[in-house]
Protein backbone atom coordinates (compact mmCIF):
# COMPACT_ATOMS: atom_id res chain seq x y z
CA UNK A 1 0.00 0.00 0.00
CA UNK A 2 1.18 3.28 -0.77
CA UNK A 3 0.43 6.08 1.94
CA UNK A 4 -0.31 9.69 1.24
CA UNK A 5 1.25 12.98 1.96
CA UNK A 6 -0.66 13.05 5.22
CA UNK A 7 0.82 9.61 6.50
CA UNK A 8 4.01 10.25 4.86
CA UNK A 9 4.88 13.44 6.33
CA UNK A 10 3.61 12.81 9.92
CA UNK A 11 4.82 9.28 10.58
CA UNK A 12 8.41 8.30 10.86
CA UNK A 13 9.45 4.74 9.52
CA UNK A 14 10.89 2.71 11.89
CA UNK A 15 13.35 0.46 11.95
CA UNK A 16 12.99 -2.64 14.08
CA UNK A 17 16.23 -3.68 16.33
CA UNK A 18 16.86 -7.03 15.08
CA UNK A 19 18.71 -8.53 12.54
CA UNK A 20 16.94 -11.43 10.78
CA UNK A 21 19.31 -13.91 9.79
CA UNK A 22 17.12 -15.75 6.47
CA UNK A 23 20.14 -17.51 5.37
CA UNK A 24 22.19 -19.56 7.89
CA UNK A 25 20.97 -23.09 9.12
CA UNK A 26 21.42 -25.48 12.11
CA UNK A 27 25.16 -26.17 12.70
CA UNK A 28 24.84 -28.55 15.20
CA UNK A 29 28.22 -30.74 14.90
CA UNK A 30 30.64 -27.24 14.90
CA UNK A 31 28.73 -25.78 17.59
CA UNK A 32 28.59 -28.51 20.04
CA UNK A 33 32.54 -29.16 19.34
CA UNK A 34 34.10 -26.21 19.68
CA UNK A 35 31.81 -24.41 22.05
CA UNK A 36 34.08 -27.21 24.81
CA UNK A 37 36.80 -26.47 23.35
CA UNK A 38 40.39 -27.76 25.09
CA UNK A 39 43.43 -25.84 24.77
CA UNK A 40 45.84 -26.94 21.91
CA UNK A 41 49.94 -27.25 23.42
CA UNK A 42 53.27 -27.48 20.72
CA UNK A 43 54.08 -27.62 17.85
CA UNK A 44 51.89 -30.94 17.31
CA UNK A 45 49.33 -32.77 19.79
CA UNK A 46 50.39 -36.57 19.80
CA UNK A 47 48.89 -38.88 21.46
CA UNK A 48 50.23 -42.35 21.98
CA UNK A 49 48.02 -45.24 21.32
CA UNK A 50 48.76 -49.14 21.51
CA UNK A 51 48.44 -51.22 18.88
CA UNK A 52 48.83 -54.58 19.96
CA UNK A 53 49.47 -56.30 22.59
CA UNK A 54 53.02 -57.88 24.50
CA UNK A 55 52.68 -61.82 23.44
CA UNK A 56 55.39 -62.97 25.50
CA UNK A 57 52.90 -63.83 28.16
CA UNK A 58 52.45 -67.98 28.96
CA UNK A 59 52.37 -70.41 31.55
CA UNK A 60 55.64 -72.44 32.62
CA UNK A 61 57.05 -75.28 34.73
CA UNK A 62 60.40 -76.09 35.90
CA UNK A 63 63.37 -74.92 34.56
CA UNK A 64 61.68 -73.43 30.89
CA UNK A 65 63.33 -70.28 29.23
CA UNK A 66 61.94 -67.35 29.30
CA UNK A 67 61.67 -64.97 26.24
CA UNK A 68 63.64 -61.89 26.96
CA UNK A 69 62.25 -60.25 24.29
CA UNK A 70 61.32 -56.41 23.94
CA UNK A 71 58.06 -55.74 23.21
CA UNK A 72 57.26 -52.40 20.96
CA UNK A 73 53.58 -52.19 20.42
CA UNK A 74 52.70 -48.32 20.92
CA UNK A 75 53.14 -45.54 18.46
CA UNK A 76 52.11 -41.64 18.46
CA UNK A 77 49.52 -40.53 16.75
CA UNK A 78 50.06 -36.21 15.40
CA UNK A 79 47.99 -33.96 15.00
CA UNK A 80 49.09 -30.33 13.21
CA UNK A 81 47.01 -27.02 13.51
CA UNK A 82 44.88 -25.38 11.32
CA UNK A 83 43.71 -21.91 10.76
CA UNK A 84 40.77 -20.21 9.21
CA UNK A 85 39.83 -16.64 8.71
CA UNK A 86 37.49 -13.99 7.16
CA UNK A 87 37.11 -10.89 6.93
CA UNK A 88 35.12 -7.95 7.86
CA UNK A 89 35.41 -3.98 5.51
CA UNK A 90 33.80 -0.83 6.44
CA UNK A 91 33.72 2.71 4.53
CA UNK A 92 34.01 5.93 7.58
CA UNK A 93 31.54 7.53 6.08
CA UNK A 94 29.05 4.84 6.89
CA UNK A 95 30.49 4.22 10.16
CA UNK A 96 30.29 8.11 10.77
CA UNK A 97 26.42 8.18 10.03
CA UNK A 98 25.61 5.12 12.24
CA UNK A 99 27.55 6.88 14.99
CA UNK A 100 24.66 9.38 15.49
CA UNK A 101 22.22 8.93 17.89
CA UNK A 102 19.75 7.79 15.26
CA UNK A 103 21.65 4.57 15.04
CA UNK A 104 19.69 1.35 15.97
CA UNK A 105 21.95 -1.29 15.13
CA UNK A 106 25.86 -1.08 15.77
CA UNK A 107 26.83 -1.06 12.39
CA UNK A 108 30.35 -2.84 13.58
CA UNK A 109 29.74 -5.35 15.99
CA UNK A 110 26.94 -6.52 13.98
CA UNK A 111 29.22 -6.99 11.35
CA UNK A 112 31.68 -8.47 13.30
CA UNK A 113 28.91 -10.75 14.46
CA UNK A 114 27.28 -11.71 10.97
CA UNK A 115 30.49 -12.04 9.33
CA UNK A 116 31.80 -14.79 13.05
CA UNK A 117 28.17 -16.75 11.94
CA UNK A 118 28.95 -17.14 8.51
CA UNK A 119 32.57 -18.60 8.87
CA UNK A 120 30.83 -20.44 11.47
CA UNK A 121 28.97 -22.03 8.85
CA UNK A 122 31.36 -22.19 6.25
CA UNK A 123 33.32 -24.13 9.36
CA UNK A 124 30.54 -26.35 10.15
CA UNK A 125 30.54 -28.25 6.57
CA UNK A 126 34.20 -28.54 6.70
CA UNK A 127 33.81 -30.45 10.14
CA UNK A 128 31.96 -33.08 8.00
CA UNK A 129 34.33 -32.97 5.27
CA UNK A 130 38.13 -34.87 5.32
CA UNK A 131 40.28 -32.07 5.52
CA UNK A 132 41.99 -31.88 1.91
CA UNK A 133 39.85 -28.83 1.27
CA UNK A 134 42.03 -25.89 0.18
CA UNK A 135 45.14 -27.78 -0.61
CA UNK A 136 44.57 -29.98 3.47
CA UNK A 137 44.79 -26.21 5.05
CA UNK A 138 41.33 -27.18 6.10
CA UNK A 139 41.04 -28.89 9.43
CA UNK A 140 39.99 -32.20 9.85
CA UNK A 141 36.52 -33.18 9.72
CA UNK A 142 34.46 -36.69 10.58
CA UNK A 143 34.88 -38.11 6.52
CA UNK A 144 38.30 -38.14 7.41
CA UNK A 145 38.07 -39.08 11.88
CA UNK A 146 34.89 -41.77 10.93
CA UNK A 147 36.74 -44.10 8.00
CA UNK A 148 37.78 -47.52 8.15
CA UNK A 149 40.72 -46.83 5.46
CA UNK A 150 38.98 -47.25 2.05
CA UNK A 151 38.42 -43.42 1.22
CA UNK A 152 40.82 -41.99 4.06
CA UNK A 153 44.19 -44.06 3.96
CA UNK A 154 45.94 -42.29 7.34
CA UNK A 155 44.88 -40.63 10.80
CA UNK A 156 47.09 -39.12 12.66
CA UNK A 157 49.82 -39.39 10.46
CA UNK A 158 49.80 -43.42 10.47
CA UNK A 159 48.69 -45.51 8.24
CA UNK A 160 45.16 -47.95 8.52
CA UNK A 161 46.23 -50.66 6.72
CA UNK A 162 49.65 -50.50 8.90
CA UNK A 163 47.72 -50.11 12.23
CA UNK A 164 44.38 -51.61 11.86
CA UNK A 165 43.11 -50.91 15.14
CA UNK A 166 42.85 -46.82 13.56
CA UNK A 167 40.31 -48.45 11.70
CA UNK A 168 36.73 -46.69 12.46
CA UNK A 169 33.22 -49.16 11.25
CA UNK A 170 31.94 -47.98 8.07
CA UNK A 171 29.18 -50.27 6.89
CA UNK A 172 27.40 -49.81 3.55
CA UNK A 173 23.42 -50.32 4.56
CA UNK A 174 22.76 -51.16 1.45
CA UNK A 175 19.88 -48.29 0.88
CA UNK A 176 17.79 -49.37 3.93
CA UNK A 177 17.84 -48.35 7.69
CA UNK A 178 17.00 -50.31 10.25
CA UNK A 179 17.39 -50.92 13.70
CA UNK A 180 19.24 -53.90 13.05
CA UNK A 181 21.89 -52.72 11.20
CA UNK A 182 22.09 -49.63 14.15
CA UNK A 183 22.82 -52.62 16.53
CA UNK A 184 25.60 -53.35 14.59
CA UNK A 185 27.32 -50.58 14.24
CA UNK A 186 26.74 -49.40 18.09
CA UNK A 187 28.35 -52.73 19.40
CA UNK A 188 31.10 -52.91 16.44
CA UNK A 189 31.96 -49.12 18.15
CA UNK A 190 31.90 -50.13 21.84
CA UNK A 191 33.64 -52.63 23.96
CA UNK A 192 32.59 -53.31 27.57
CA UNK A 193 31.71 -49.49 28.97
CA UNK A 194 33.19 -47.89 25.73
CA UNK A 195 30.40 -47.25 23.98
CA UNK A 196 28.97 -44.25 21.42
CA UNK A 197 27.81 -41.72 23.43
CA UNK A 198 25.99 -39.52 20.12
CA UNK A 199 24.72 -39.76 16.79
CA UNK A 200 24.52 -37.49 13.74
CA UNK A 201 22.94 -37.42 10.66
CA UNK A 202 20.49 -35.24 8.31
CA UNK A 203 16.98 -34.10 8.56
CA UNK A 204 16.15 -36.75 6.43
CA UNK A 205 17.66 -39.79 8.04
CA UNK A 206 16.37 -38.84 11.03
CA UNK A 207 12.95 -38.92 9.34
CA UNK A 208 13.85 -42.28 8.44
CA UNK A 209 15.36 -43.09 11.95
CA UNK A 210 11.99 -41.78 13.49
CA UNK A 211 9.45 -43.55 11.36
CA UNK A 212 11.30 -47.19 13.17
CA UNK A 213 10.43 -46.20 16.50
CA UNK A 214 7.23 -47.35 18.24
CA UNK A 215 4.62 -44.38 18.80
CA UNK A 216 4.70 -43.94 21.93
CA UNK A 217 8.67 -43.59 21.25
CA UNK A 218 8.44 -40.68 18.42
CA UNK A 219 8.52 -37.78 20.50
CA UNK A 220 11.50 -35.82 20.26
CA UNK A 221 12.54 -35.07 23.89
CA UNK A 222 14.57 -32.46 25.56
CA UNK A 223 17.95 -33.15 25.74
CA UNK A 224 18.73 -31.12 28.77
CA UNK A 225 16.64 -33.00 30.96
CA UNK A 226 17.94 -36.65 30.19
CA UNK A 227 19.59 -37.96 33.13
CA UNK A 228 23.37 -38.75 31.87
CA UNK A 229 23.47 -37.31 28.98
CA UNK A 230 25.76 -34.46 28.38
CA UNK A 231 24.73 -31.04 27.85
CA UNK A 232 23.82 -30.74 24.35
CA UNK A 233 24.69 -26.90 22.88
CA UNK A 234 23.07 -25.91 20.00
CA UNK A 235 20.51 -23.82 21.20
CA UNK A 236 17.63 -23.15 23.85
CA UNK A 237 14.88 -26.21 23.42
CA UNK A 238 17.11 -28.52 21.90
CA UNK A 239 15.52 -31.97 20.93
CA UNK A 240 16.70 -35.18 19.78
CA UNK A 241 14.82 -38.76 19.54
CA UNK A 242 17.16 -41.16 21.57
CA UNK A 243 18.78 -44.80 20.61
CA UNK A 244 20.13 -46.78 23.74
CA UNK A 245 20.51 -43.57 25.86
CA UNK A 246 21.90 -41.26 23.56
CA UNK A 247 20.42 -38.60 21.56
CA UNK A 248 20.18 -38.69 17.28
CA UNK A 249 21.33 -35.10 16.14
CA UNK A 250 19.89 -34.10 13.26
CA UNK A 251 22.44 -31.29 11.72
CA UNK A 252 21.93 -29.85 8.41
CA UNK A 253 25.67 -29.90 7.73
CA UNK A 254 25.38 -33.72 8.03
CA UNK A 255 26.36 -35.72 5.40
CA UNK A 256 23.54 -36.83 3.51
CA UNK A 257 22.03 -40.74 3.36
CA UNK A 258 24.86 -41.11 6.57
CA UNK A 259 24.67 -41.95 9.85
CA UNK A 260 27.30 -41.38 12.44
CA UNK A 261 28.28 -42.80 15.93
CA UNK A 262 30.92 -40.86 17.93
CA UNK A 263 32.15 -41.75 20.89
CA UNK A 264 32.68 -38.05 22.41
CA UNK A 265 35.62 -39.15 25.22
CA UNK A 266 37.40 -39.85 22.11
CA UNK A 267 37.17 -36.77 19.76
CA UNK A 268 37.59 -33.40 20.73
CA UNK A 269 38.19 -29.83 19.01
CA UNK A 270 41.26 -28.02 20.27
CA UNK A 271 41.80 -24.35 20.00
CA UNK A 272 45.19 -22.48 19.48
CA UNK A 273 44.60 -18.56 19.40
CA UNK A 274 46.00 -16.59 17.01
CA UNK A 275 49.38 -14.74 17.40
CA UNK A 276 48.62 -11.07 18.70
CA UNK A 277 45.19 -11.08 18.35
CA UNK A 278 42.16 -10.14 20.63
CA UNK A 279 39.28 -12.14 22.08
CA UNK A 280 35.86 -11.06 20.49
CA UNK A 281 33.49 -9.27 22.79
CA UNK A 282 30.79 -8.55 20.11
CA UNK A 283 27.89 -9.96 21.17
CA UNK A 284 25.29 -11.41 19.05
CA UNK A 285 21.71 -10.98 21.16
CA UNK A 286 20.72 -8.48 18.25
CA UNK A 287 20.84 -11.30 15.54
CA UNK A 288 17.90 -13.54 15.17
CA UNK A 289 16.57 -16.29 13.32
CA UNK A 290 19.46 -18.75 13.69
CA UNK A 291 20.56 -21.10 16.11
CA UNK A 292 24.30 -19.28 16.79
CA UNK A 293 23.01 -17.28 19.94
CA UNK A 294 26.38 -18.21 21.80
CA UNK A 295 28.50 -16.97 18.78
CA UNK A 296 30.82 -15.36 18.35
CA UNK A 297 31.85 -15.31 22.22
CA UNK A 298 33.11 -18.75 24.06
CA UNK A 299 33.95 -20.37 21.15
CA UNK A 300 37.66 -20.09 20.53
CA UNK A 301 37.47 -17.11 17.95
CA UNK A 302 39.67 -14.05 18.10
CA UNK A 303 39.82 -10.65 16.00
CA UNK A 304 43.00 -8.18 14.81
CA UNK A 305 41.68 -5.51 15.60
CA UNK A 306 40.51 -2.58 13.60
CA UNK A 307 43.16 -2.04 10.78
CA UNK A 308 43.55 1.58 9.30
CA UNK A 309 44.64 0.77 5.72
CA UNK A 310 47.04 3.71 4.15
CA UNK A 311 45.34 4.70 1.75
CA UNK A 312 41.41 4.37 2.04
CA UNK A 313 38.86 5.83 4.20
CA UNK A 314 38.00 2.36 5.23
CA UNK A 315 38.20 -0.06 8.62
CA UNK A 316 39.46 -3.90 8.18
CA UNK A 317 39.65 -6.79 10.19
CA UNK A 318 40.24 -10.27 10.45
CA UNK A 319 38.38 -12.83 12.20
CA UNK A 320 40.61 -16.13 12.78
CA UNK A 321 39.86 -19.67 14.53
CA UNK A 322 42.97 -21.57 14.92
CA UNK A 323 43.23 -25.69 15.92
CA UNK A 324 41.85 -28.94 14.79
CA UNK A 325 39.18 -31.85 15.27
CA UNK A 326 41.00 -34.77 16.03
CA UNK A 327 40.39 -38.44 17.95
CA UNK A 328 42.75 -40.11 19.83
CA UNK A 329 40.66 -43.41 19.06
CA UNK A 330 38.98 -43.75 15.88
CA UNK A 331 38.21 -47.58 16.84
CA UNK A 332 35.17 -45.90 18.97
CA UNK A 333 33.30 -44.49 16.06
CA UNK A 334 31.65 -45.82 12.92
CA UNK A 335 28.63 -44.88 10.34
CA UNK A 336 26.28 -46.38 8.53
CA UNK A 337 26.07 -45.22 4.62
CA UNK A 338 24.26 -44.71 1.66
CA UNK A 339 21.03 -44.80 3.85
CA UNK A 340 17.86 -43.78 1.26
CA UNK A 341 14.98 -45.63 2.96
CA UNK A 342 13.65 -48.01 5.98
Amino acid sequence: MTWGNRVTTTTQDYLMPKLVDTILGSNVLFTRFVSKAKKWRGEKLKFPVKYAKNVTGGSFAGFDTFSVEATNNRVNMEYEPKFYKITVALPLDELSVNATEDKVLDLAATEIASATQDMADDLGTIFYSDGTGNNSKDPLGLAALVDDGTTVATIGGLSRATYTTLASTKTASGGSLSLTKMSTLYRACGSGAQKPTIGYCNETVEGLYESLLEPAARIARDVSTMKGVKEIVGGAGFTAFFYKGMPILADEKATAQTLIFLNENEIDWYALPVFDTQPIKFKSAKIEGNDYDSIPTGLGFSWSGWIKPANSATLICHIYLGGNLVTKNPKRHGKLTGITTV
